[in-house]
């Protein structure tokens, strides 16, 4: 990587972060030919890409603006421990994202969000069913829809606007309650009166397990590996530089940032000041069969999904505006627990493991996929929220085009770092 070519100049790719976003960048860009090198402090998929809820949620079109997120926002502040959490202490640092977010609800914003994340989401699609065939990890799919869950009449009428929007750009759905409603899971708590029954959503047997695969994949194609800690990157005329934590430089011709909640540091080094937060999402998975759970479920009115994965059952979500230091609130795992625990009576609720991660997220819940302003020759892939492992394979797709030249699959200017 820290190689020259005949005319003195750096080559090869570097790219930071080896999350999915990172993973899938590696193979696009190796499958063009270039030479392509991943450095992550940890290792391959073993931060938050690893113990996400492992949806492929391509019908999940709607900002988080437009989500019940603002209407619900006092109610659900007055719980410590519902679907989001802001710490009073954390509060003054996050007031001018949660104003951007506040503006990011209106329609002179949201719509064209919508229908950016819509053409994303397409995309998405079509670029992992190939990724999957390419790299021989499409047994691994599950394709067996999710149910949304409504507690009552009111809850479900709150939903239909944003299923009208989903309606608009041909996401597929049905309505259902009663025998219908107990056929798609059964031994669900009758509190749950209503539901939405998504034939296109679509998960992975574990979200490790697919990451560690496609990285098989990626070195068969050639590409390295190194772990380490980038601490500064730093973009010339002839390419960009990292530097590591040991002090030492690796000069490359192209630059890929994709380290996730930590990305807007680095690019921050780069002159460009993204406005990203970082939602912390905690999860339990239980051991295979704790319950017979068909599909993923989603209760969205407490902020959390429930998903059967082939290493066991995930219950997790909610939101944390933490930022990045503060240590872990275990006690949200336990209440989303003791949630479903309610939800699904009889649920095996022994020997879980707890785990917290860390989602990048911007104002407007579209990523930043582009150039840095700055410079030709770094490039950024993150902001994802809580469409990282969903997203992944379309924004390889993009930043393959970018560094190659092509032009791009889709319109790139609402992923622009300079929106902001």
């Amino acid at each position: 990587m820290d190689e020259n070519g005949p005319d003195g100049r750096p080559q090869g790719t570097l790219i930071v972060g080896a999350g999915i976003i990172g993973i899938c960048a590696a193979i696009r860009l190796a499958q063009r030919g270039a030479s392509v090198t991943v450095v992550d402090r940890t290792g391959v998929c073993e931060e938050t890409s690893s113990g996400n809820a492992a949806a492929f949620a391509f019908s999940d079109v709607l900002p988080l603006a437009q989500k019940g997120m603002i209407r619900n926002l006092p109610k659900w502040l007055a719980d410590p421990l519902g679907p989001l959490s802001i710490p009073p202490s954390y509060m003054p640092r996050l007031a001018p994202w949660l104003f951007r977010f506040w503006r990011a609800g209106r329609a002179a914003v949201y719509e064209p969000a919508l229908a950016a994340q819509a053409g994303l989401m397409t995309l998405s699609e079509s670029e992992w069913m190939a990724l999957m065939d390419a790299s021989g990890t499409r047994a691994m799919l599950r394709e067996n829809g999710s149910l949304e869950l409504y507690e009552s009449d009111a809850e479900f009428n709150a939903s239909l606007p944003g299923w009208a929007a989903r309606e608009r750009f041909g996401i597929d759905f049905r309505h259902v309650e009663g025998a219908e409603l107990a056929a798609l899971q059964p031994g669900l708590s009758a509190q749950f009166v209503k539901g939405t029954f998504v034939p296109g959503w679509k998960t992975v047997a574990d979200p490790k397990l697919l990451g560690k695969a496609l990285w098989a994949h990626a070195e068969r194609l050639g590409v390295r590996f190194r772990q380490d800690s980038v601490t500064g990157v730093e973009a010339g005329p002839n390419g960009a530089r990292a530097t590591m934590a040991d002090g030492t430089a690796v000069a490359a011709s192209r630059l890929v940032i994709a380290t996730g909640a930590w990305s807007h540091r680095l690019a921050r080094q780069l002159g460009d000041h993204i406005p990203l937060e970082t939602e912390r999402g905690y999860n339990t998975t239980l051991p295979p069969g704790a319950f017979d759970v068909r599909r993923q479920l989603i209760f969205s009115g407490h902020g959390f999904v429930v998903t059967p994965l082939e290493t066991g059952l995930r219950i997790g979500g909610a939101v944390e505006l933490a930022g990045l230091d503060a240590p872990p609130n275990y006690a949200r795992s336990k209440a989303m627990l003791e949630k479903a625990k309610r939800f699904l009576p009889g649920l095996q609720a022994d020997g879980g493991r707890e785990w917290m991660g860390y989602r990048p997220s911007l104002p407007d819940s579209l990523p930043v996929i582009g150039r840095a302003s700055r410079s030709a020759s770094v490039f950024y892939a993150f902001g994802h929220g809580h469409l990282g492992l969903t997203q992944a394979a379309a924004t390889a797709r993009l930043i393959a085009d970018l560094v190659s030249g092509k032009p791009s699959a889709i319109d790139l200017s609402p992923f622009s770092p300079t929106r902001f």
